[in-house]
Parts: C-alpha cells; sequence; structure tokens
C-alpha cells in the first residue's frame, strides 16, 4: 500500500477499530492493534534510542505503563530494558518518577488536612477499594506518595477479572468493613471513599447503575450508623457527579462526569441542631479542623460548612461517594430511580447542603466537570487547587508550551537520530488528557523525520463508537501539519490500569514496541 493511499494512518487504523467493533469489542477495552507495512513489518515500533512523551497527564493510570519501559529492575513481565530511551512525562504521578524528564513539575499542597493532622498528633485511617485508593492517599494528601506520621492506609483490591458492571457492588462490603474496625480502633479521623458512583456511572448499563445506588444506600447508612453509635461525627459528601445521570440528551447512556453540584450532610452523635451553609469541595476541610477544634492554617483559605462556632467533636469520619451529585429527579437519575430508602432517610433526618464540585471551583476550567483528582485534591487541602489541565491550558494560551525546555529537549534528540514517539490520548475533553497536546508537539517537531502517533481510546469522555470518526479527523490535523504518522492504538481500560493487572500492560506494551495485537495495514 502506497504512502498516499494510507495517508497519516488514521484511516486504516478506523477501519482496524470498525471491525473491532463487529467483534462486539468497545472503545474502552479495544485490544491492540497494530499497523504493519505491505510485507507484514511493523511500523513506527519504540526502540531503544527513540523519544517517548507520554501524553496523558491524570496520574495514577499512567504508574503502570511507565513503569514497564523506565525501571530497569521490572520483573512484572518479561521486557528488554532500553536504557537510552528518554521517556517524558507530563506531570509527576509519582515520586518514583522524580528523575524522569518531567514537563510540568509537581506544585504539591503545602499542609492539606492529612499533615496538620498529623502534626497534631492525632491518629488516622484512609481506605478505599483500588480502584480510587490513590485518591484517599496521593490526591487527598497533596501529592505526597508517603502517609504522614500516625496515618494509617488500606486498600481493598477491586474485583478483577470481570467488567465492573456484572458486580456493581465492586468492593463496598470489604471496604465497610475495614472503615467499621477502624472505628473500633478509635482513629481521630477516618477517610474512605465508596467507589461505586464512579466507577459504574462510567458504564453504559443502566441496571448496574442502578443497583450500585442502591448498594451506596445500604451502606452508606450502615456505615455512617455505626461510626455516629461509637461517637463519630460523619461528614458525607462527594467529589463530582456522575451515576445521577443515567442518558443524555440524545437518549445515549451518559458515561461521564457532570457539573451537578454534590451533597454535604452533618451527622452529629450528640444530635445538636447544625446550621450548614452551600460551599465548595475546599470548605471540607476547613469544616473538619473546626470541629476537631484545630486551628487552620494560613494555606487553607476555605471556611467551615458548619455555622455554629461551637460545634466540636473529638472523633471525625468523612465518607467520599464518588460520583455521586444531585440529579434530575426522575427515571434519568440512577439514585433517584434506585432503591434507596436509607440515602433518603439520611437526607431527610440529617443537615444538609449542596458543594458546588466543578469548574473554577475546584481548579478546573470553568464549566467543566469535575473528576475524581481535582475532587480529592480540594478536599483535602482546603482550598481550590489549581489542576493540571488549567497550567497546561495557560501555557498553551501564553505560549510556554511550546517553549517547554522538556519538549524541545525530546525534539531536538528526535532530529539527532531516532524517533519521537507520542502516547496520544484520542479525546478533546477528558481530565486523562487531550488529543491537542500531541498535536502541538508533532507543530513542533520541525525537522524530525519520523513522528510516531500511538492511539489511546478513550471510551468515557467520548461516545461510544466515535473512534473512527475522530482518527478520520486527527488523520486530516496531521495532514495539515505536514509530519506524524497513526501506527497503533488500544483501549483505556487495557493501557491505563491502576488495579495491577500487568497482563494488559504486557499487552500494550509489546503492541508499542513489538507490534503485536490485531494487525492492520
Amino acid at each position: 500500500m502506497s504512502e498516499n493511499m494510507i495517508s497519516r494512518g488514521g484511516e486504516a487504523l478506523a477501519k482496524a477499530v470498525e471491525a473491532a467493533y463487529e467483534q462486539g469489542q468497545t472503545d474502552y477495552y479495544l485490544e491492540p492493534l497494530a499497523r504493519v507495512d505491505e510485507n507484514g513489518a511493523p511500523v513506527g515500533k519504540i526502540k531503544d534510542g527513540d523519544q517517548v512523551i507520554f501524553c496523558c497527564r491524570r496520574g495514577e493510570r499512567e504508574i503502570e505503563l511507565t513503569e514497564s519501559f523506565v525501571e530497569k529492575d521490572f520483573d512484572k513481565f518479561e521486557r528488554t530494558y532500553m536504557p537510552n530511551l528518554d521517556f517524558v512525562i507530563m506531570t509527576m504521578y509519582h515520586d518514583k518518577f522524580k528523575d524522569l524528564p518531567i514537563a510540568f513539575a509537581p506544585e504539591k499542597v503545602q499542609k492539606p488536612l492529612a499533615q496538620v493532622l498529623s502534626e497534631a498528633g492525632l491518629r488516622q485511617f484512609h481506605c478505599a477499594e483500588s480502584e480510587k485508593y490513590a485518591h484517599v492517599t496521593f490526591f487527598f494528601n497533596g501529592g505526597y506518595n508517603q502517609p504522614f506520621e500516625g496515618e494509617t492506609d488500606l486498600c481493598v483490591p477491586s474485583p478483577k477479572g470481570i467488567p465492573f458492571d456484572q458486580q456493581p457492588e465492586l468492593s463496598l462490603p470489604g471496604v465497610a468493613e475495614k472503615v467499621m474496625g477502624a472505628v473500633d480502633e478509635g482513629y481521630d479521623f477516618i477517610l474512605t471513599n465508596f467507589a461505586n458512583g464512579d466507577v459504574i456511572g462510567h458504564t453504559s448499563n443502566s441496571e448496574a447503575k442502578i443497583a450500585a445506588a442502591s448498594t451506596v444506600s445500604k451502606y452508606v447508612d450502615k456505615v455512617s450508623r455505626y461510626a455516629k453509635e461509637k461517637g463519630y461525627f460523619v461528614l458525607v459528601t462527594a467529589d463530582h457527579g456522575n451515576i445521577e445521570t443515567l442518558r443524555d440528551k440524545k437518549g445515549k447512556p451518559h458515561v461521564a462526569h457532570t457539573t451537578n453540584r454534590v451533597p454535604f450532610l452533618a451527622i452529629d452523635p450528640q444530635g445538636r441542631t447544625i446550621d450548614l451553609r452551600d460551599g465548595r469541595l475546599g470548605d471540607v476541610a476547613p469544616t473538619i479542623l473546626s470541629l476537631l477544634g484545630l486551628e487552620q492554617p494560613a494555606e487553607m483559605t476555605g471556611r467551615s460548612l458548619i455555622q455554629n462556632p461551637d460545634i466540636r467533636n473529638d472523633k471525625v469520619m468523612l465518607i467520599v461517594l464518588d460520583g455521586w451529585g444531585y440529579g434530575s429527579g426522575d427515571d434519568n437519575d440512577a439514585i433517584f430511580s434506585a432503591e434507596t430508602k436509607e440515602w433518603d432517610a439520611m437526607r431527610t433526618i440529617y443537615p444538609s447542603s449542596r458543594l458546588r464540585a466543578s469548574g473554577e471551583d475546584v481548579g478546573l476550567q470553568g464549566g467543566k466537570p469535575g473528576n475524581s483528582e481535582a475532587g480529592h485534591s480540594n478536599l483535602g487541602a482546603g482550598r481550590v487547587v489549581a489542576q493540571d489541565d488549567v497550567r497546561m491550558d495557560a501555557s498553551i494560551q501564553d505560549g510556554s508550551f511550546r517553549t517547554n525546555p522538556v519538549f524541545l529537549k525530546s525534539i531536538e534528540k528526535a532530529r539527532q537520530g531516532g524517533s519521537l514517539h507520542l502516547l496520544a490520548y484520542l479525546t478533546e475533553k477528558s481530565s486523562h488528557g487531550c488529543i491537542d497536546y500531541p498535536l502541538m508537539i508533532a507543530e513542533m517537531a520541525e525537522g524530525v523525520e519520523n513522528v510516531y502517533f500511538h492511539i489511546i481510546f478513550d471510551g468515557r469522555s467520548t461516545e461510544p463508537g466515535s473512534a473512527p470518526a475522530m482518527l478520520r479527523a486527527l488523520d486530516q490535523r496531521l495532514e495539515a501539519i505536514g509530519r506524524g504518522q497513526i501506527v497503533d492504538g488500544v483501549g483505556r481500560g487495557i493501557v491505563l490500569d491502576r488495579d495491577g493487572n500487568y497482563g494488559k500492560i504486557q499487552k500494550a506494551y509489546e503492541m508499542l514496541v513489538e507490534g503485536k495485537g490485531t494487525q492492520y495495514c
């Protein structure tokens, strides 16, 4: 096949994706697709001495693939270490990668809640299942990977080997058991995340969403009631909306985050009259400090949501219902449609208010839906924390993206020899990344002979089945730039695993390096 017929590779990959759809595959879980030339040889594979830029920005989902390329002693599957491969990451999503070239250096939160509690000599317990474990540790703690003194972190494994919508309760029963065990141990502060609203909310299975909402209702009541009886002041909120919307305006399954406000409930073991105000996620940490009678550090600019200045309690629990927003209150609302008698009763009995959890209120662009990373970082910081997309987009607007020294160094090395590989997230609005990032880098890469795009399909912030059209549009944009070839693609559910399923990472790695997978021309 001639280069002119291939164009920039988007059309060929689009057809391969359409064939995968016919076999029942979806964007999120698309198995590796690898382009070959007319002789059957893989095109555009990563080799030692090349330059790789991982154009995703959130972090916890990028760790495992990054490990497979950069760790000399990596042992999760067999692969050949490439000592002369330069692997650039957009942000430092783990301290273990501090020596890698990082395009946007991290800005750790100063004096997050966990640190303040630690310095006050209080014991704290953070618990979630593995799908959300990083959020109650790394993100809630302001970007610090190690627990603070007096902090115990516990991860309950999420289900493995089956689609999440086939087990909508996920590992919530196990999380609840561990949290109630922490109540028995008398920790001063307990933080937990119930993952179901977000994890199941991202699927297109309405029945599973309704079942998940019922499960969350049951366990938030069980855990909060147990903690209240043991003297804990329990706060219940969410990091962003998701599951409350079943269908979009076109009647298709809604699988993305929302801009809806989220609940905030205050459950006082002493039954005092609590006067709450509306606010935003950054007001939660100051509320916790106020309850515990601790001074709020100057770095926290939020304000307590409890308007009674004299309300105190020596033990506090924070339950974060992931992806649990205020919906339409009709049959398009999973929480309304589900059997949630416990949740309904809690909202009636206990004081409640509404928190803003999206856009500028959590450090994102105005009007942009919230996400788990932004939500938990704001919850733990006690203030609005500027998110990576805002920092990156600001760099695009002020022109500094094009002069980023890390990008320029990688491009210059590629000019001297080797290829430039861009791991490109195929979406326009996800909190994980944006196709504009690799496209801009491709524009910057004048004089680089080989610029290869390795596609990561989304299936969350994009509509189901939209990948072929997006690939064809990408083809046109690359043609306008005059450089870049699309050479393979794999679903986010495989390449961006965060649950230790290194068999998935191996599939992605072997596609990128060896051209394994379903081959197409």
